[in-house]
């Protein structure tokens, strides 16, 4: 059976470009990136490269990039490396309720080092508003940290007006952009982005690499300590292959962005809407256009989301409930739960994010199929009974 991949957001294949580009670098150019000879500087060059590559989707400078393991660190260099390097100007973190994990734990792991945090609450289309930070911000707030489109609910934070108000207050804004980066256009500059958090694996790139954005102006403590690697930055011998791997990928995704950005919202439109026609008792979750391209995130009543997601892989889709890092978890989601909905509808949540490889066929046929899902477990639902569901 032909698996139809609809959970880009989880992460994507790479890219077979990215991959022959990678190559050559566990083989015939494996020098240690750090050494004086010519097979050494042949990697270096290779990583400076790539540097140049990803700085440039950003429109940031290749001295302001860090190669990190991948979007987790990268976040914990950023909250950590920042609050412990500038514990003296202040010690209050801002961030918001529908973060990542990636952020949220470590924000709550400095809250037990002795900061002190505040989560700001979204409204019901997931969305953190300017006045609300204005609101919570503090003469000690040094740091802000609101990602850029939420994993889950596919909403895009407005992230230059969030900033705005963080730089009025004397604070640095932080972005996790895992989710945006190479599918939304990014300027750092104009944006008033201090810091941001990027993954390869999200944009067809290798997993286990990602960077982190640093404004030259800003003075972090390392998180990781031993060689000076990375300008002294991020100890640890480059994983050249990755870091190839993902300067291809960058640049990739800054020529097909538009062109990918355009199809990939059409399909998104037309599956959210087929859904919501075909599918009774089911709602849009997230912004219902400033969202993701391609991000499409659902709650259908009176049903478990784990189940439909089990017969669906029966009939070869590929989807999600939530964030992958908590697909294990039987909890419903903390960002449906910040947006308002309850448990026992939230418990019926169901994300469909598309790529590349995804088409105008995949779509019927995944609109074909979820109503015949649903429709299923609904009948062996006592809820829908209760409620008067007719099987």
């Amino acid at each position: 059976m032909k698996t139809i991949y609809m959970d880009h957001s989880a992460t994507t294949p790479v890219d077979p470009r990215v991959f022959d580009a990678i190559i050559p670098y566990y083989n015939d150019v494996f020098g240690n990136a750090s050494s004086v000879h010519t097979p050494g500087q042949k990697a270096r060059q290779a990583v400076e490269d790539a540097r140049d590559k990803v700085a440039a989707l950003i429109k940031a400078t290749p001295q302001e990039i860090i190669f990190t393991g991948g979007g987790t660190e990268a976040d914990n260099q950023a909250l950590i490396g920042y609050m412990q390097a500038n514990a003296h100007r202040g010690k209050h973190i801002i961030t918001s309720a529908i973060e990542h994990h990636a952020v949220l734990d470590t924000c709550e792991y400095l809250h037990k080092q002795g900061y002190d945090l505040t989560v700001l609450p979204v409204n019901p289309l997931g969305v953190v508003e300017p006045q609300v930070l204005k609101d919570a911000m503090r003469e000690d707030t040094v740091l802000v940290s609101i990602m850029h489109a939420n994993n889950e609910i596919g909403t895009i934070e407005p992230i230059k007006e969030l900033a705005a108000v963080a730089h009025e207050g004397g604070a640095v804004f932080h972005t996790d952009a895992v989710q945006s980066f190479g599918k939304l256009d990014i300027n750092v500059r104009e944006m008033g982005i201090d810091m941001l958090s990027a993954s390869a694996h999200k944009l067809y790139g290798p997993k286990g690499i990602g960077c982190l954005y640093v404004n030259k102006k800003i003075r972090l403590a390392k998180l990781l300590h031993g060689g000076a690697q990375e300008r002294n930055r991020r100890a640890g011998t480059e994983n050249v292959p990755a870091i190839v791997g993902f300067g291809v990928a960058a640049e990739l995704a800054g020529e097909n962005r538009l062109e990918s950005q355009a199809r990939l919202s059409e399909l998104g439109v037309r599956l959210q809407n087929g859904i919501l026609e075909r599918v009774p008792h089911s709602r849009l979750t997230g912004h219902p256009t400033l969202r993701l391209p391609g991000s499409v995130s659902v709650c259908f009543e009176f049903v478990e989301g784990e189940s439909v997601l089990l017969m669906l892989d029966s009939y070869g889709i590929a989807a999600s409930s939530g964030s992958a890092c908590t697909s294990g978890s039987l909890d419903p989601s903390h960002v449906l739960l910040a947006i308002g909905l309850p448990h026992v509808i939230a418990h019926g949540s169901l994300r469909l994010t598309l790529g590349h490889s995804n088409t105008e066929e995949d779509v019927e046929y995944v609109l074909d199929i979820i109503p015949k899902v649903v429709k299923s477990l609904r009948k062996m639902s006592p809820l829908y009974k209760d409620a008067g569901g007719v099987a």
